[in-house]
């Protein structure tokens, strides 16, 4: 809602008459079973018309607490700056080597906290080299459409103006050249449109991943923190 009123002060700003907006919506196909807890999913519409305005810039955090990362899921513009809190009485070594953002933040105690800039669009998959099992996602993108799908897997867009959009689709566990064939233009009017079901298909990533330097977490590792 913010972004939608950020964006018609724009126009006005400018002269210009507001588009006029739709709430769309769609949602994750069930699991075979119907029993399985829907993955993380995210949703975002990028404009075929003319240059939107981006969303506008922020701070935000991902703690680290219980070895665990909060929120799993990040969703944030393009040129946001994530800090990474560590809250935890130990150290923790946070990095990504995906196309997201590639970084590596080091090792850093208890009590302190650093920084990135996310610079570029793209799905960025965060781990620490000290704890294997954590995990989490920063998901930057260049449109301020987007929604993370609740825990029913449904996914809603308010206010997005009228026009032709490119549909694009992340779900945890997914392939990118899977979820790739699941692209599609589509045509947002004044009024409700319901994208209907998204199928991304069985999970198809290994569970497990490897440390910063590209090799698998040694077996015998147990670190005293």
């Amino acid at each position: 809602m913010a972004t939608t009123i950020f964006y018609s002060l724009l126009l006005s700003g400018l002269g210009c008459t507001p588009a006029i907006a739709a709430n769309v919506t769609a949602h994750l196909a069930a699991t075979r079973n119907g029993k399985e807890r829907k993955p993380p999913a995210v949703i975002w519409l990028k404009p075929l018309q003319a240059t939107m305005p981006d969303a506008p810039i922020a701070r935000y955090s991902m703690l680290q607490k219980d070895k665990s990362f909060s929120p799993h899921l990040l969703v944030v513009p393009v040129g946001s700056t994530v800090v990474f809190p560590n809250a935890d009485p130990f150290f923790h070594n946070v990095f990504s080597l995906f196309d997201g953002r590639r970084f590596d933040l080091g090792l850093y105690e208890a009590g302190s906290a650093r920084s990135i800039v996310f610079s570029r669009e793209g799905v960025s998959y965060i781990f620490c080299n000290i704890h294997p099992d954590m995990s989490a996602v920063v998901l930057s993108l260049t449109t301020p459409f987007f929604s993370v799908a609740d825990g029913n897997g449904m996914f809603r867009l308010h206010d997005v103006p009228e026009g032709n959009y490119e549909l694009h689709i992340w779900v945890e566990g997914r392939r990118d050249d899977a979820l790739n064939h699941l692209t599609r233009r589509v045509h947002v009017n004044a009024g409700p449109l319901d994208l209907g079901e998204i199928q991304p298909g069985p999970q198809d990533l290994p569970a497990v991943h490897l440390n910063k330097f590209g090799h698998p977490y040694p077996e015998d590792q147990k670190p005293a923190y």
